[in-house]
C-alpha cells in the first residue's frame, strides 16, 4: 500500500478535522463518530506487519521534498522496532477514547479533537527518518496532552500540565541545539581536508547498517551526497552512519564532541522517560490526568523517551555511550530510578500514584536493558515497552474503573470488593501478575531478557535490578491486598457494579496480549531482532562475532 505510514499517522487528523463539524450537543454522535474513526486509524497499523524480517532496516520509506533551503525532506520510514510501537500506539489510542465515554462530559467535541491529533503527534515522532520533521511531531505532540491534562483533569490539573509543558519543553530546546549542532558538522566532515576519505568511511558505515536493504541505503547515500557537496542534511540513517563511520580506528565526530551531543539528546529523552531525577513531572501529571490521558502517558508517550535513546543516543554518539562515566552515570541512573520508583511507590495512598511511581522503576529498568549494550539486554528492552504499555495502561484503567463509581484514588476508602466486583478483581489480578512478571505472562519474558543481557554485562547491575523486582512484587500484591481482600467495610463499596460490557470489551485485547506474549514471544521478537542486532553491531562494532559460541575442536 503505497503512502501507508503518512495514512497511518494523518487518518486522526483527518477525523479530527471531521468532529470540527459536528454540533457541540451532538454529544452521543461526537462520541460515536470518534470511536469508530479510531478503530478507522487503527486498521491500516495492521499492514505494516507485512515488514519483511528477513531484511530488516527501514522500510515503507517515503521521501519527498520538503523545505530544500535547510536539507529538510518529508522523510518517513519505520523497521522492527518502530512498527510495534506504531501499533501499541494506534491501540492505545483505540483504548483511550473508548474509555472516555462516560468520563468526559464537558467539551466533548474538543476533547475527542485533542485525542486524535495527539495520536498524530506521537505516530509521527515514530514514523520520522528526518531528524528535523522528527522535531516537529516532538514539539506538537506537548500542545494536545498540555490540554488533555489542563482542562480535563482532576483539582491540580493546570499545575501538573504546566510542569508537564515546561519539563519537556526545556528537554526540547536543549535537544534542538544538538540536531543544529549535528546539521552543521556533517558537512563539514564531508568537505574537509580528509573529504575522500571520510565519505568513504561513512558510506562503508552507511552500507552495513542498512545490509541488503536497498532503498534504504539509496535514502541515506542521498543524504551522504547532500553532505558531500556541502549542504546539510537532517536524514536520521545517514546522521547514523556518520556516528558509527571509524577513520583509521577513530570516530569521526571526535570523543568530546560525541558526550556534548549524547548529553544534548540525553536531557530530552531522560525527562520524557522519566529518568531518575527527572520523574517529578510524571506522578502529578499521571494524578491529575484523566483516565485517558494516563493510559496514553503510561502506554506509549514515556517509550518516546526509551525510543529515542535506542534510534539516536546510541547509534549516533556510540564512543559516548560507552565512555565509563557517561555509562556508569546510566546505569546507575537506572537503577537508582528502579529502586527508588519502588520503594516511593510502596509508600503511596492513593492509588493512581502508586502506579505512576511503578512506571518510575519500570522505565528504569527498561534503561538498564537499553545499556547493557548487547542484543538480549535491548531485546528485552523494546519488548519491555511494549509490556509496559500494555500492563500499566490496563493498570491506569482499573483505577478510573472504580474512581468513575467512587470519586476516589484513595486506597483505603477500598477493600472486599472482589466480594462486589469478581470480574474486577481477576481483571486486576492478571494485571497485577503481568506487572510484577509472573511467568506465561508478559512482564515475565521483558524482565528475564533484560535481566540476561544485564547480568551478562556486569553481575552486580543485575542484583540490584532484581531487587527492584521483589519491591515490585512487595508494593503490588500489597496494593491488591488491601483493595481486594477483606470484609466490605465501607458501605458507598457495597453495591459497586462490576465490569460493564463495554469495559470488559477494552480490557480483552489487553489481557490477550498479555498472554500471548507471555506464552509465545517469538512473533514479537522477530520483528525488531534484526535491527537490535545492527544498533549492537553499531556501538560495539564485533560483538556478533564475539558472542558466538566456541566450537569444539576435533
Amino acid at each position: 500500500m503505497p503512502n501507508i505510514l503518512s495514512i497511518v499517522t494523518w487518518l486522526p487528523v483527518v477525523g479530527a478535522i471531521v468532529l470540527l463539524f459536528f454540533n457541540r450537543e451532538n454529544k452521543r454522535g461526537i462520541r460515536l463518530f470518534a470511536n469508530l474513526w479510531a478503530v478507522v486509524c487503527f486498521l491500516p497499523s495492521l499492514w505494516l506487519l507485512r515488514y519483511d524480517r528477513q531484511m530488516g532496516g527501514i522500510q515503507f520509506i517515503e521521501d519527498y521534498n520538503w523545505i530544500p533551503q535547510i536539507g529538510a525532506r518529508y522523510q518517513m520510514g519505520v523497521d522492527g522496532i518502530a512498527i510495534m510501537l506504531v501499533i501499541l500506539a494506534a491501540l492505545t489510542g483505540v483504548i483511550a477514547i473508548y474509555c472516555s465515554w462516560d468520563y468526559i462530559q464537558e467539551r466533548v467535541k474538543e476533547y475527542y479533537v485533542v485525542m486524535l491529533l495527539l495520536q498524530t503527534g506521537i505516530i509521527g515522532v515514530f514514523v520520522s527518518m528526518d531528524l528535523f520533521l522528527f522535531y516537529v511531531f516532538w514539539e506538537v505532540m506537548l500542545v494536545p496532552m498540555y490540554f488533555v491534562i489542563g482542562v480535563w483533569g482532576s483539582e491540580n490539573r493546570l499545575y501538573a500540565a504546566i510542569k508537564f509543558f515546561l519539563y519537556t519543553l526545556l528537554g526540547s530546546v536543549v535537544m534542538l541545539l544538538a540536531i543544529l549542532k549535528l546539521y552543521f558538522i556533517f558537512p563539514e566532515y564531508m568537505t574537509g581536508s580528509q573529504a575522500n576519505q571520510v565519505r568513504e568511511a561513512v558510506t562503508r558505515a552507511a552500507e552495513m547498517i542498512a545490509g541488503s536493504n536497498g532503498p534504504m541505503l539509496e535514502m541515506m547515500r542521498h543524504g551522504i551526497d547532500l553532505a558531500a557537496n556541502g549542504r546539510g542534511t537532517f536524514n536520521i540513517m545517514a546522521l547514523q552512519a556518520l556516528g558509527t563511520a571509524r577513520l583509521d580506528g577513530q570516530s569521526i565526530i571526535p570523543l568530546g564532541l560525541q558526550i556534548w551531543l549524547f548529553l544534548g539528546f540525553f536531557i530530552s529523552f531522560a525527562i520524557k522517560v522519566p529518568m531518575f531525577p527527572f520523574h517529578t513531572w510524571l506522578p502529578d501529571a499521571h494524578t491529575e490526568a484523566p483516565t485517558a490521558g494516563s493510559v496514553v502517558l503510561a502506554g506509549i508517550l514515556l517509550k518516546l523517551g526509551t525510543y529515542g535513546f535506542v534510534r539516536f543516543n546510541l547509534p549516533m554518539f556510540p564512543d559516548a555511550t560507552k565512555h565509563p562515566s557517561i555509562l556508569m552515570a546510566m546505569v546507575w541512573l537506572s537503577i537508582i530510578g528502579i529502586v527508588y520508583g519502588a520503594l516511593v511507590a510502596m509508600a503511596q495512598k492513593d492509588w493512581k500514584r502508586l502506579v505512576a511511581y511503578s512506571s518510575v522503576s519500570h522505565m528504569g529498568m527498561i534503561m538498564l536493558g537499553i545499556f547493557a549494550l548487547n542484543e538480549n539486554g535491548l531485546n528485552g528492552a523494546v519488548l519491555q515497552m511494549i509490556n509496559h504499555g500494555i500492563s500499566t495502561g490496563a493498570l491506569f484503567l482499573l483505577v478510573g474503573v472504580v474512581y468513575e463509581r467512587r470519586h476516589t484514588r484513595m486506597i483505603s476508602d477500598y477493600g472486599g470488593l472482589s466480594h462486589v466486583m469478581p470480574g474486577f478483581a481477576a481483571v486486576f489480578m492478571i494485571m497485577t501478575m503481568s506487572s510484577i512478571g509472573l511467568p506465561m505472562l508478559n512482564g515475565f519474558i521483558g524482565e528475564f531478557l533484560i535481566l540476561r543481557g544485564v547480568f551478562e554485562a556486569n553481575k552486580i547491575w543485575a542484583a540490584f535490578a532484581a531487587s527492584g523486582i521483589v519491591l515490585g512484587a512487595a508494593y503490588m500484591l500489597w496494593l491488591y491486598q488491601r483493595t481486594m481482600y477483606g470484609p466490605v467495610t465501607n458501605e458507598k463499596n457495597k453495591n459497586l457494579p462490576d465490569l460493564y460490557a463495554r469495559e470488559w470489551a477494552y480490557f480483552m485485547p489487553l489481557i490477550i496480549l498479555a498472554f500471548w506474549i507471555g506464552i509465545y514471544p517469538k512473533p514479537f521478537l522477530s520483528y525488531f531482532g534484526k535491527p537490535v542486532q545492527t544498533i549492537v553491531q553499531q556501538v560495539q562494532p564485533g560483538y556478533a562475532a564475539s558472542s558466538l559460541p566456541v566450537q569444539a575442536q576435533k
